[in-house]
């Protein structure tokens, strides 16, 4: 059974950059759509980023559009998200998520069973 770790997280000041990793362990992510979601205390899980398979295809939420940059490793079994220009807003715990069946387009925050999760990542961003 493969694993989504995640790492890179941390505390940054606002306008500053963050580059967050999710590996797959014990497992091969190669054939799978990979992407991050995010959640606030208080607010509702929001779509970052996914990427498909072979980093072909990218989608991106409205509020990262233009700040975040997500690519993939397959040899690493790896995915990344370069975040900068980071506001306040951006707090939040991060989580990598990977599908074999769903389009990046299709990504979504709720209703949906990610093949996997990982156990997410805090990004807090200071003004």
């Amino acid at each position: 059974q493969a694993q989504l770790v995640e790492s890179g997280g941390g505390v940054v000041q606002a306008g500053g950059s963050l580059r967050l990793s999710c590996v797959a362990t014990r497992g091969d992510m190669r054939t799978y759509a990979m992407g991050w979601l995010r959640q606030a205390p208080g607010k509702e899980r929001e779509v970052v980023a996914a990427i498909n398979w072979s980093g072909g295809a990218q989608y991106y939420g409205n509020s990262v559009k233009g700040r975040f940059t997500i690519s993939r490793d397959n040899a690493k079994n790896t995915v990344y998200l370069q975040m900068n220009s980071l506001h306040p807003s951006d707090t939040a715990v991060y989580y990598c998520t990977a599908d074999r069946f769903l389009e990046v387009t299709d990504w979504r925050a709720t209703d949906y069973e990610y093949g996997y999760w990982g156990q997410g990542t805090q990004v807090t961003v200071s003004s």
